[in-house]
């Protein structure tokens, strides 16, 4: 398969309504598509990667500057014959945060391509030892107000999903009263995580711990910026209240996440297909983290297309020992898509499967 042309497209998806977080508040995301174009045009394929600059650092302006530097890469293959190929550019490329959601967006549109072209799913050319047929997406509610927070908490309950990732910014009050709307609404045996997007500090973290020992959340996703030494502290304190401190934004690449498991603060990591750079090292990052016998997540950039989401429908599928699996919320969230197909998850958060060949 011969690379003729690779086109970079800037997308605006809006929302639904708008979605709050502690480092976002906004009714759209800023995406970019990466198209591939083979065989004199025979051959298109697409991939998608979610710059943002709480994340990685990157954002739609850095894009074209990281396109650039990936392409002229000597180990770029614009003859694709073989998958290694793609393999072998990637692992050559510097293990850095800076690039990576350009990265996953030219991955994904090359191994899409070369799917259509061999008639294959991207599946076959990813390890299948821990394959499931099946996947149970868990459900993420914003910063709210009581009352949407309520309504939402209800539709989840309505889906029969147990598995809930609350959002928590600073305020005290408002983080409690979200988790009380939430326990007084879904079933018992939901389990709870909280993310904060390290929003927190020292002192604010520690008003949390009754908070969290109370409702029995099980997982503090982020708490602290990335770097803050403070974390030793809480990690130990979330410990005795039988919360896991799980790592997001301060593990993107390979080198972070053997940083933060040799300094043993956080016991869990969020793999994310866009901050990671893409299947390959998304993947060496979660072989690594079973070796180590450390739990990790595959989750999600807010606001991703039906492109990324069926990239993470893979990826879950491929995982069926992660212990929480967020995505494929394209129906729930966007108003306008770029897919024709809908790659949302069904009643019980359940998932398949898309077949058909690429992406698919």
């Amino acid at each position: 398969m011969e690379i003729n042309e690779i086109r970079v497209h800037f997308v605006t998806l809006p929302f639904v309504c708008e979605f709050r977080h502690s480092l976002k508040n906004g009714a759209s995301s800023k995406n970019v598509v990466v198209e591939v174009i083979a065989q004199g045009g025979e051959v298109i394929g697409y991939g998608e990667g979610a710059p943002r600059s709480y994340v990685t650092g990157e954002s739609l302006e850095s894009i074209p500057e990281s396109m650039k530097r990936l392409l002229g890469n000597g180990s770029f293959p614009w003859s694709l014959q073989e998958v290694s190929q793609i393999w072998s550019f990637v692992d050559r490329l510097p293990d850095k945060r800076e690039h990576n959601a350009a990265l996953c967006g030219l991955e994904l549109a090359m191994l899409d391509a070369l799917g259509k072209t061999e008639c294959r799913s991207i599946m076959d050319y990813l390890p299948k030892e821990f394959m499931s047929e099946t996947v149970f997406y868990g459900a993420v509610l914003p910063l709210g107000n009581t009352k949407r927070i309520e309504e939402m908490s209800r539709f989840i309950k309505k889906l029969r999903i147990n598995r809930v990732k609350v959002k928590m910014g600073r305020d005290l009050q408002e983080n409690k009263s979200i988790i009380e709307t939430v326990c007084s609404i879904l079933d018992k045996d939901c389990h709870l995580k909280v993310d904060v997007n390290g929003a927190w500090d020292r002192e604010t973290a520690l008003k949390h711990l009754p908070l969290i020992a109370d409702y029995h959340i099980e997982v503090v996703e982020q708490p602290m910026a990335p770097g803050d030494p403070e974390i030793a502290e809480l990690s130990s304190r979330l410990k005795a209240c039988d919360a896991k401190t799980m790592a997001d934004e301060s593990a993107c690449s390979f080198h972070e996440v053997k940083a933060l498991v040799a300094e043993g603060h956080y016991n869990m990591v969020s793999v994310r297909l866009s901050k990671c750079g893409g299947f390959r090292r998304s993947l060496g990052i979660i072989d690594f983290l079973r070796r180590e016998g450390i739990p990790f997540q595959v989750a999600c950039q807010l606001g991703e297309s039906g492109i990324l989401s069926a990239a993470g429908r893979i990826l879950s599928l491929l995982c069926r020992d992660a212990l929480y699996h967020d995505g494929s919320y394209d129906d729930f969230l966007l108003r306008e898509n770029v897919t024709k197909q809908n790659v949302s998850f069904g009643p019980g958060g359940q998932a398949g499967p898309l077949g058909g060949v690429g992406l698919g």
